[in-house]
């Protein structure tokens, strides 16, 4: 549900405001506002006011003076803004508001309105840490919390940079990422954040901090996320103090909310312009390795990509499972606890090999089927953007495989992908 509000005022149609019809004037500073609001003018057929006159039209002598009532509809976040700009306008009247929960807003060929702004979508009160907090709080912090990145404000709760995980892997030497971290033993963990600990933030910040003006347009936002290859933008208000945080998700979830029924759309075979199906957008140089593949050389292969995972096909290309490091620190953990120096040790793979022969000999001796995960969720290639949405937010998972028809394997599409493509000019 989006929360939504709704301005009624109720004056009459007599009513003036710089040389116009009162609600002529303020349909027009309501558009001009740029918000994603909506305006409607009733007039009523019959009325009466507070000093005991009566408008109707059955007598034309009383009819100069029907009823109006203005209707605004607009997100709530905007509602602050709107309602002084009325006070002054409206001189002869009642101004009323009221809370209303709607299920979606939708226009005609967008995927968002025209002026949706990052207030009414953006994830409010973020935490976050000061240039002096130490790094090995920081860590914990994004240990404990769903976004991977954390601001960092001076004394006035200003941003001044911000710090993610690549800024404790490749500023303050952490070993592994978060996700790994997470599921390690307390005596690793501990380890880890011990050798951060000396550290204070503004060591291992980038600086400064890309920030978003909460008035700002999504669309704007959405613009700069993907010049600057961010993930999230702090927001903060016309004093530069943070108030929020901007995802991917956040921008998903307003897109599901008020973006076109992509179903109906393709049963009456209307094309809107800008939207695509996910392989339009899928990756294709994704790193594949055969179900036989030894672990070994499974390990290799996610040591040197970008994405942390590879696939498992047969030899017809049909897609049979994904291999991450997690399910490799899943599937050795218990009985080979030397798996863990294979991810935070910086000394090289063939080196790690010699000091940990045992294990070496077990990985060879283990397959990709053995360890790979079954249990993925695949799209086809003629599912839409909005479906592979739903499911990347209903799932809480980064990527989805792309399969053809029969089953093989096509490429994988991310929330970068996704987000390029539903708001590509």
């Amino acid at each position: 549900m989006l929360h939504y509000k709704v301005i009624e005022i109720f004056t009459s149609e007599e009513e003036r405001w710089g040389g116009k019809q009162l609600y002529t004037a303020i349909v027009q500073r309501v558009n001009d506002l740029k918000i994603a609001a909506r305006c409607i003018v009733t007039r009523g057929i019959e009325g009466s006011y507070e000093n005991g006159e009566i408008a109707t039209g059955r007598l034309e002598v009383l009819s100069y003076k029907m009823p109006v009532r203005i209707t605004i509809i607009l997100p709530a976040a905007e509602c602050d803004t709107v309602l002084p700009l009325l006070e002054e306008m409206v001189t002869e009247g009642i101004i009323a508001t009221r809370d209303v929960q709607v299920v979606s807003h939708k226009t005609r060929g967008r995927l968002l309105p025209r002026n949706t702004r990052v207030r009414e979508v953006m994830s409010k009160n973020p935490k976050r840490v000061t240039t002096t907090t130490p790094v090995d709080e920081v860590a914990r912090l994004l240990l404990s919390s769903t976004p991977t990145l954390v601001p960092v404000v001076d004394e006035k709760d200003r941003p001044v940079g911000v710090i993610t995980q690549g800024d404790l892997i490749y500023k303050a030497g952490m070993p592994v990422r978060l996700g790994l971290l997470a599921e390690a033993g307390r005596k690793e963990v501990g380890e880890i954040l011990e050798a951060l600990a000396p550290r204070k933030a503004r060591e291992v910040m980038a600086q400064p901090a890309v920030t978003i003006e909460e008035c700002g347009l999504v669309t704007e936002a959405v613009e700069l996320m993907l010049n600057k290859n961010v993930k999230r933008l702090p927001v903060v208000d016309r004093a530069g103090k943070l108030i929020g945080i901007l995802s991917r998700t956040d921008i998903f979830r307003a897109v599901l909310s008020v973006c076109p029924d992509w179903g109906a759309f393709q049963e009456k075979s209307i094309r809107v312009e800008g939207l695509h199906f996910v392989s339009d957008i899928m990756r294709l140089n994704i790193s594949t390795v055969l179900p036989d593949t030894p672990v070994e050389e499974v390990i290799r292969i996610i040591g040197c990509n970008d994405i942390q995972l590879v696939c498992v096909v047969d030899k017809e290309g049909f897609f049979k499972g994904l291999i991450s490091d997690h399910d490799l620190l899943f599937a050795f953990s218990e009985r080979h606890p030397g798996i863990w120096d294979y991810f935070v040790s910086r000394i090289p793979f063939t080196e790690r090999g010699r000091r940990h022969k045992e294990l070496r000999n077990h990985l060879r001796a283990r397959t990709a089927a053995e360890v790979m995960n079954t249990g993925i969720v695949t799209v086809r290639e003629d599912t839409s953007i909005e479906e592979a949405i739903c499911f990347i937010l209903e799932k809480k998972i980064k990527r989805l495989p792309i399969l053809d028809s029969e089953g093989r394997f096509k490429g994988m599409i991310n929330r970068d992908s996704l987000l390029r493509a539903i708001f590509a000019r």
